[in-house]
C-alpha cells in the first residue's frame, strides 16, 4: 500500500445455481487466486453463494439456510486471507428478506450491507422475494454464536445497514462502502452519500443480465460515476453459470478510478480482473476540490477492518505523455479543440484593446511557429487579413541557415508579413556599452540576445498599435528556461498553458489537416528541427545548444510536471511512476538526475512565473499566479530535495 496504491480485483466464479456448497468452493478457489496476487480488497458479484437466477426458491427455507452455512464456512476459510472481501447472498432480517453485501476480514463477518432499491420491472422481480432496505440508522445485530475457548461462548454482533463505511486500522484513507447492482441505476444512487462521507472506494456486487449496447451504458454510467464521486469503482457481475431460462449474464467486471477505466474483462468469460486504486490521489483531488463538502462524523458507521501493510506491485499503466490522448481520433479532437482555445483568446484581447496588428518573434522553432499558426486562425475569425500579422526574424550569433529559411518560408505559405532584422551589431554594441567580452559565452552573453529580441519586438508592436504575441510555453515556465525580462514577456501568450509535448503534436496536426503541401514540409522540417534557443555559434552550420541536453528531455519533465500538480505526488511516488512508465527507454539513474533538475528549477524560477503575461488555460495545468499557481517566489525546495535523497537506485 506504499504510496496509496491498494491491489484491488472484481471476480466471477462460476455459478451452480441454488447449490451454495459448489458456489462456496468456487469462491474460495477465486479467492486463493487473488491472494497469490496479494489483493487487498476481493469483490464478488450479487447473490453469488446461491445464484441470482433462483428466483422463488428464494423463499425456500432450505436455500436460505444453505446460504448462511456457506457463508459461515467461507469466513472460517479465509481466516488467514489478509483482505477485505465481498460476497453477495439472500440474509433474513427482522422477519424479511434482503438481498445483501457481506464483508469479510480475517475470518469475521464485519458487516452486512443490504440492497436499498429493489427492481420491479422487465425481467426483474426482486420485490416478489426481497424488501428493501431503509436510509436508516445501522443496527447491531446478535448474529453469529462464536468460541472465544473451550469454556466461553458470546454472540457477535454485526452491523447491519446501508449507511457503513469499512475503515482500514492500517491505513485510513482505505475506506470503502458497498451498493447493490441497481443501486447505482437510480437517480440518487447510495454510493453518493458514501463518497461525500468519506469512503474513497466504492463496490457493487451486480447481476447485470446481457442486452444489445447495455455493456457500453453500463461502462458510461460506472465511469461517470467514479468520475463525479472521486473514487474507485469496482463493479463486479454475475456471468456464466446463471440460469439462460429467459436472460444471459455476461460477467462484465470493471475497475474505475475517477473516470478512467483501469481493468474491464472480457464479456461472456468468468474470471479475474486486477489493479491498484490510488487512495491517496482520491483523498488529495478531494481536498483540492473546495465544493467537495467535508466529511460528516456522525452520518455513517465506521467498521474496523485489518490488512498487513506491504508494497503493491504495480499492474495499472500511466501514459507517457500525460498531456496527450494515445488515441488519434481522440488526439486529432482535443488539438483542434486547443487551437480554438488559443485562438479565441488573442481574438478577444486584441478586440479589446483594438489592435490593428500582431507581431511575433519568429525563430523556425516549434514554440514560435505554434504561436503563428494561432494568430493566422484567430485573424481568420476576426475576418483581418493575414498581411497584419507581422513576423520578425532576429539572426544573430546561434542562428542555423536551417531555422532561418523556415522561418521565411512559414511566413510565406501562412501569408503573412515579415521583417529581418540582424541584432549581432546592436548586441556587440550593447556589450560595449556593459564591458562584456564577446569571447565569453555566458548567461550575459545568451541573455542579451533574448532581450534585445524583445526589445525589437516590443517596439515594433508600439509602432503599429499591435500586440506582441508570446511564443513560451508550459514546460518552459516549469523549468524557468526563459530569459526574464527577454522572451519571458508579451503581451499575450497563447502557448503559455501547452506543454512542450504536446506543442509537438499541435504542429503536425496542423500539418496533417492544412491541405497545402509546401506549408506541410514546413512544418514537417520544423517538427524535425531539435529544439534550441540557438544563442550559441553553430558548429559546422548546425545547432550548438540543444535544449534537452541542458535541461533533460521534455517527455520526463511534462511527466514529472502533469503528477507534481495535477496529482499532487511525491517525488519519490513519481520517480516511481517514471521508472515503470520509461522502462527501456531511459534508465533509473538518468530518470532520478532530471528529477532533481526539475525540482530545483521549478523551486528556484518561481519569481519568473510570478510576473508572467496574461494567456489562455487549455487544461488542467496551467502556472498563471492569477489564479493556477499561488506560490512564492521564494519558497525552499527542501523538504522535497530530501525525498529525492533518500531514495535507493
Amino acid at each position: 500500500m506504499k504510496h496509496g496504491f491498494i491491489k484491488v480485483a472484481a471476480a466471477t466464479p462460476r455459478v451452480t445455481v441454488a447449490d451454495c456448497k459448489a458456489n462456496g468452493e468456487e469462491i474460495l478457489r477465486a479467492i486463493h487466486e487473488m491472494e497469490k496476487e496479494h489483493v487487498k480488497l476481493m469483490v464478488f458479484p450479487e447473490f453469488c453463494i446461491t445464484g441470482y437466477t433462483c428466483h422463488d426458491l428464494f423463499l425456500q427455507r432450505c436455500l436460505l439456510d444453505s446460504a448462511w452455512d456457506e457463508l459461515l464456512h467461507i469466513a472460517e476459510e479465509t481466516r488467514e486471507t489478509d483482505a477485505l472481501i465481498f460476497v453477495g447472498l439472500p440474509l433474513r432480517h427482522r422477519g424479511k428478506l434482503y438481498n445483501v453485501a457481506a464483508a469479510l476480514n480475517h475470518g469475521r463477518i464485519v458487516g452486512f450491507v443490504p440492497k436499498t432499491h429493489i427492481p420491479n420491472y422487465n425481467e426483474f422481480y426482486e420485490q416478489r422475494q426481497f424488501a428493501g432496505a431503509e436510509e436508516e440508522d445501522v443496527e447491531f445485530v446478535d448474529f453469529l454464536k462464536c468460541e472465544k475457548n473451550e469454556e466461553d461462548e458470546f454472540w457477535d454482533e454485526i452491523p447491519f445497514g446501508t449507511e457503513l463505511i469499512f475503515e482500514c486500522k492500517e491505513f485510513p484513507e482505505f475506506t470503502v462502502a458497498a451498493e447493490l447492482c441497481e443501486d447505482l441505476w437510480v437517480p440518487a444512487p447510495p454510493s453518493i452519500r458514501h463518497a461525500v462521507n468519506g469512503a474513497h472506494i466504492i463496490v457493487n456486487l451486480s447481476a447485470s443480465d446481457e442486452m444489445v449496447g447495455k455493456d457500453s451504458y453500463r461502462r458510461t454510467l460506472i465511469s461517470g460515476q467514479s468520475a463525479r464521486l472521486i473514487c474507485g469503482y469496482i463493479y463486479a457481475s454475475a456471468g456464466e453459470g446463471e440460469s439462460t431460462q429467459d436472460l444471459v449474464f455476461g460477467g462484465q467486471n470493471m475497475i474505475a478510478e475517477n473516470g478512467s477505466m483501469l481493468a474491464e474483462s472480457r464479456r461472456f468469460e468468468n474470471g479475474i480482473i486486477y489493479s491498484e486504486i490510488d487512495v491517496q490521489r482520491l483523498a488529495d483531488e478531494r481536498r483540492r476540490m473546495s465544493t467537495y463538502r467535508a466529511v460528516s462524523t456522525c452520518s455513517h458507521t465506521r467498521v474496523d477492518f485489518s490488512v498487513a501493510e506491504e508494497k503493491t506491485r504495480l499492474t495499472r499503466k500511466y501514459p507517457q505523455y500525460p498531456f496527450v490522448p494515445s488515441v488519434k481520433e481522440e488526439r486529432d479532437e482535443r488539438c483542434e479543440e486547443i487551437l480554438n482555445i488559443q485562438a479565441m483568446g488573442l481574438k478577444k484581447r486584441m478586440e479589446h484593446i483594438h489592435s490593428r496588428s500582431a507581431v511575433v518573434g519568429l525563430s523556425g522553432g516549434l514554440d514560435s511557429t505554434l504561436a503563428l499558426l494561432v494568430m493566422a486562425r484567430a485573424f481568420d475569425q476576426m475576418g483581418m487579413p493575414r498581411e497584419q500579422i507581422h513576423c520578425v526574424t532576429m539572426p544573430c550569433f546561434g542562428t542555423t541557415d536551417r531555422t532561418y529559411q523556415n522561418a521565411c518560408k512559414l511566413s510565406r505559405c501562412l501569408g503573412a508579413r515579415l521583417t529581418e532584422v540582424n541584432i549581432k551589431e546592436a548586441v556587440n554594441i550593447h556589450f560595449r556599452d556593459i564591458g562584456h567580452d564577446p569571447e565569453i559565452h555566458d548567461v550575459t552573453y545568451e541573455n542579451s540576445q533574448a532581450r534585445e529580441r524583445t526589445q525589437i519586438l516590443m517596439d515594433t508592436a508600439n509602432k503599429e498599435g499591435g500586440v506582441l504575441v508570446g511564443t513560451g510555453d508550459l514546460s518552459e515556465l516549469a523549468l524557468g528556461w526563459a530569459t526574464y525580462n527577454g522572451d519571458h514577456m508579451s503581451m499575450y501568450g497563447v502557448n503559455a498553458s501547452v506543454p512542450k509535448t504536446l506543442v509537438r503534436h499541435l504542429v503536425r496536426y496542423y500539418a496533417d489537416t492544412c491541405g497545402d503541401e509546401e506549408l506541410k514540409e514546413v512544418l514537417l522540417d520544423i517538427l524535425d528541427t531539435p529544439v534550441s534557443p540557438e544563442l550559441l555559434p553553430p558548429k559546422d552550420g548546425k545547432i550548438a545548444q540543444k535544449t534537452e541536453d541542458l535541461v533533460g528531455p521534455y517527455e520526463l519533465h511534462d511527466f514529472y510536471l502533469y503528477y507534481m500538480l495535477r496529482a499532487g505526488f511525491t517525488p519519490d511516488k513519481i520517480y516511481r511512476l517514471a521508472c515503470l512508465t520509461f522502462e527501456g527507454i531511459y534508465d533509473k539513474e538518468t530518470i532520478l538526475k532530471w528529477l532533481k533538475t526539475f525540482y530545483r528549477r521549478f523551486f528556484a524560477q518561481q519569481f519568473k512565473r510570478s510576473c508572467l503575461p496574461d494567456g489562455p488555460k487549455v487544461g488542467s495545468v496551467a502556472l498563471s499566479p492569477r489564479g493556477d499557481l499561488r506560490m512564492p517566489s521564494d519558497a525552499s525546495a527542501r523538504i522535497w530535495q530530501d525525498v529525492l535523497e533518500k531514495i535507493e537506485i
